[in-house]
């Protein structure tokens, strides 16, 4: 299950049933949970703690530093819940000491190729994150959002559950819940029925 060309520090916890690919790179206090599957080339940096079931996808980057030119090497951390689907070359960061020191990510999301989920952002369950969609840094999702291709959140802005960012929507202030936003700056487009 986990190929011998992988490269995992002695104190990572790696659940039972982890799949891990060739030439992945999980650090210390980084933990796995059951079910999950990693592919190839894939770092993930700790402190990180994964959930049951998720599919991180070959060159992704799970629990990296902050970038925030304020962090200074705290100990802050990533937290992935359940059955997310992570794919290829997105990067997910840890949190920083100027917000509540985590990024969260809740379950069921599928986040698409290309993502950047930035430092303290907290993402709800049942999130879809189209392929470059971007979010600075402390930026919330609430459940059952929909962000589309190249779709770009501006830090400390919010987005309601069941919110529609349309392709490359540029988001400078809260969008709120059902709501259609599209163009630059996002501007309200209609209802998410």
């Amino acid at each position: 299950m986990i190929d011998p060309r992988a490269i995992i520090d002695s104190e990572a916890q790696i659940a039972e049933g982890v799949r891990i690919g060739p030439f992945t790179v999980i650090g210390a206090g980084v933990e796995i949970g059951p079910e999950c599957t990693i592919g190839p080339h894939v770092v993930i940096k700790g402190p990180t703690r994964i959930g049951r079931g998720n599919r991180i996808y070959q060159f992704a980057s799970i629990g990296d530093d902050p970038q925030d030119k304020k962090y200074r090497g705290e100990p802050t951390r990533l937290e992935i819940g359940d059955d997310n689907t992570i794919r290829e070359y997105c990067t997910l960061n840890r949190g920083t000491i100027q917000d509540q020191g985590v990024t969260r990510i809740g379950s069921r999301n599928w986040i698409m190729a290309y993502v950047h989920i930035a430092h303290d952002c907290v993402l709800g369950d049942d999130i879809v994150m189209a392929n470059n969609a971007s979010l600075a840094g402390h930026v919330q999702i609430e459940d059952c959002a929909i962000l589309g291709g190249f779709a770009m959140v501006h830090q400390f802005c919010k987005i309601g559950a069941h919110a529609f960012l349309q392709f490359a929507a540029g988001v400078n202030r809260d969008v709120p819940p059902f709501v259609v936003a599209s163009g630059i700056p996002a501007r309200p487009a209609g209802l998410n029925t």
